[in-house]
């Protein structure tokens, strides 16, 4: 009788330009979601691990922001068509340890493109003012450095997209970045590290480290980082913003959200109802502009509800690999038991199954973290499945009677991070966007992510810090401004100094 064994694959860190097993000797599992399969062994990082990344970051950012505008361009050109190159790369390496469709996985690459593309322009999103002769003989200009050292904290729903939020506007500025990224996805982060050295970018600017609690504390109170960047849940957001700043760093913490979708009467139902379902189970629902609360106002309530329910059925829910897959399973058994929680939790409570997928199979792959497209009808406000964030793929309906209803609705919630209304009326949609407190808002589009020129994010619990992530707010916020007043006097007009403040 044979044995045989299986030997995992390592993955280890990229620290100063090179893949790093570190000191640490605690390891992780990743799992492939579909199979329910042990995949990888991920190695985590220990203190001397953290310490030597830092060390070779601050090393690396004081010779990178140093560098030439051109020389940074020329890297960040490189870089962009490298990871254009290896998008199905990438995309089968995000499938095969977050679930989702090759598609979904392919469009998440696509917009983190878009922002390297916005990051190619930084000689132009760096000028500074210049103001001559405030004085008699005295000029004043200003211009943006960069921080330093500063990490990126970043969530599985996008172990691509969200990484390249960050690191592209970071480096292109002129800082070193530091990525922590997801314990359960971190081979795609591994590529973007590979091709960012390919690129040409120096050792130490672009690094990678592995690790949990212990590596995120570490991150967030130690001396050399001056920036934190961090996308994940409210709670965690919060207490990252609360321990960095206490640290003295200057911090943006994107958190969770509950977004809600306002169908009016007067809307192209189908229309709605197409989008609504794409936009309530794409990646399975794990994404914060997941439009959660569909909100049916008046007349429009059944008919949306029979056409959204149509739409869930039809569904294909199928390991990501496959084609014709649109939907995939949620990322742990965790998530999987949470999601089955809550609307267990709400039909209990007495809102109506439309569609339920809490039994759901997919033949061959019966060890996978599958939950199928559900639909909750007359879902009242204090429910689980309204107060909680579900990241999964749950489509909850709260009836209301007007316009005026849904709007007070959206601005009760404690989350302000997207919205979107469905109308045909200007007047309703203009009043949609000017009253409710959401920082992100669409006008018969479901997911209002803003283009890489604009920038990210919420408002209330769904964002603590005053920046929002890309886009002109990231140049702001990964640079700090500097104002030179300066005088050069004749060597016969020299004096005139005065003990008073001078002003002409």
């Amino acid at each position: 009788m044979s044995t045989s064994t299986t030997t995992l694959t390592q993955i280890n860190h990229f620290i100063n330009g090179a893949e790093s097993t570190g000191e640490g000797e605690q390891t992780r599992p990743v799992f492939n979601p579909a199979t329910g399969q042990v995949t990888a062994e991920l190695r985590l990082a220990n203190e001397a691990d953290l310490n030597t990344a830092v060390a070779a970051a601050k090393k690396a950012a004081e010779s990178w922001g140093d560098i030439s505008l051109a020389k940074r361009t020329g890297v960040l050109f490189k870089f962009r068509e490298l990871v254009a190159a290896h998008v199905d790369e990438l995309a089968e390496l995000i499938t095969a340890e977050h679930g989702k469709v090759i598609s979904d996985a392919k469009g998440e690459i696509g917009r983190g493109l878009e922002v390297i593309e916005f990051a190619c322009g930084i000689p132009q999103l760096l000028k500074g003012d210049y103001s001559d002769q405030v004085s008699t003989g005295i000029d004043v200009f200003s211009f943006r450095e960069p921080l330093g050292v500063v990490a990126g904290i970043t969530p599985f729903n996008f172990p691509v997209m969200v990484p390249l939020w960050m690191a592209p506007m970071a480096i292109a500025t002129g800082n070193a970045f530091i990525l922590k990224p997801s314990e359960r996805d971190p081979s795609a982060p591994m590529l973007l590290a590979s091709l960012w050295k390919q690129a040409g970018l120096p050792d130490g600017v672009f690094q990678v480290l592995h690790g949990g609690k212990e590596t995120v504390d570490g991150l967030l109170t130690h001396p050399d980082v001056d920036g934190i960047s961090f996308v994940g849940s409210t709670p965690i957001a919060q207490y990252v913003h609360e321990t960095a700043t206490k640290h003295g760093k200057r911090v943006q913490a994107l958190g969770g959200a509950k977004n809600h979708a306002i169908v009016m009467p007067d809307a192209d139902l189908d229309n709605a109802a197409d989008h609504l379902a794409a936009a309530a189970f794409g990646s399975a629902g794990e994404r914060c502009m997941a439009i959660s609360v569909a909100v049916a106002v008046g007349d429009a309530a059944d008919l949306l509800v029979k056409k959204v329910q149509e739409r869930a059925l039809a569904v294909k829910v199928g390991n990501g690999t496959e084609p014709g897959a649109e939907m995939g399973p949620v990322i742990t058994p965790a998530s999987k038991e949470r999601i089955l929680r809550i609307v267990t939790e709400a039909e209990t409570a007495g809102a109506a199954m439309v569609v339920d997928g809490r039994d759901l199979v997919v033949p061959g792959h019966e060890d996978g973290f599958w939950v199928g497209p559900t639909v909750i009808d007359h879902v009242k406000t204090e429910m689980t499945a309204y107060t909680e964030e579900i990241f999964g793929p749950v489509l909850v309906v709260v009836r209301v009677a007007d316009l005026e209803e849904g709007i007070a609705l959206i601005n009760a919630n404690p989350y302000g991070n997207g919205t979107a209304i469905f109308t045909s009326s200007g007047a309703n949609a203009r009043k949609f966007q000017r009253s409710v407190t959401v920082g992100m808002v669409g006008i018969n589009v479901p997911l209002p992510v803003p283009v890489a020129y604009h920038s990210f994010g919420g408002w209330k619990n769904s964002l603590f810090g005053d920046k929002h992530i890309y886009g002109p707010e990231g140049v702001s916020f990964y640079t700090r401004g500097k104002v030179i007043t300066s005088r050069w006097p004749e060597p016969t007009h020299a004096s005139g100094a005065s003990y008073n403040f001078p002003s002409n």
